[in-house]
């Protein structure tokens, strides 16, 4: 497998999963604004949405979309324990957290990263992801470790690369304390080290 990836975006959770799950894979960086890939590649030829990530099963055979690649890699290594079974209600509710980082939290962002958001537009961003802050605190204020049934799932991984975001964005995560103290807890496992410092974004 392959994952082409841009630093610290929505498909360093792929890069997390693929860590976690210990598969043989290899990745390759993608400038999206460019659309090339650090071997020089014509992304949209790999992908003609032109985002991340993507996962190259082989030669003729990719995936895309963040959660669809979360749930494959979950799903191909059931042992890991990534994915309840399915059927499950601790499934479904793994994969509602995850819609909602997908729908809603990560869409929130998405001005935030646009050089055509203006200063109004940005504020306006800013204060719908604070209100997605605002429930997640909520959900995380039980003193659950990770989103369902206590135990690190996909739908962490996910969460964890979006509200990090709020370090890049002029948020202060540390106004969600139990938030802050998820997305420190998920930077401490050795996969998300492992992956950090793979993309460039912690010292190796």
């Amino acid at each position: 497998m392959k994952l082409y990836y841009k630093p610290g975006a929505c498909s360093l959770a792929s890069h997390i999963v693929l860590q976690e799950i210990g598969a043989p894979f290899t990745v390759e960086a993608v400038d999206t604004d460019a659309g090339r890939t650090d071997s020089g590649a014509d992304f949209r030829a790999i992908n003609v949405k032109g985002v991340v990530p993507v996962l190259a099963l082989d030669k003729d055979d990719v995936l895309t979309e963040g959660p669809a690649i979360l749930q494959y890699l979950a799903d191909s290594a059931p042992e890991v324990n990534l994915l309840p079974k399915s059927g499950t209600r601790a499934r479904a509710k793994v994969m509602e957290h995850l819609t909602y980082v997908s729908s809603e939290l990560h869409k929130s962002f998405n001005p935030l990263f646009r050089s055509s958001t203006d200063d109004a537009g940005k504020e306006a961003a800013r204060t719908a992801v604070s209100a997605n802050f605002d429930h997640i605190e909520t959900v995380l204020a039980d003193g659950r470790r990770y989103l369902v049934d206590d135990r690190f799932s996909i739908a962490d991984s996910y969460l964890f690369v979006v509200s990090n975001w709020a370090n890049f964005t002029g948020i202060d995560l540390q106004r969600w304390p139990n938030l802050a103290a998820f997305v420190s807890r998920v930077a401490a496992r050795p996969a998300t080290q492992t992956a950090l410092k793979a993309e460039g974004l912690l010292a190796a």
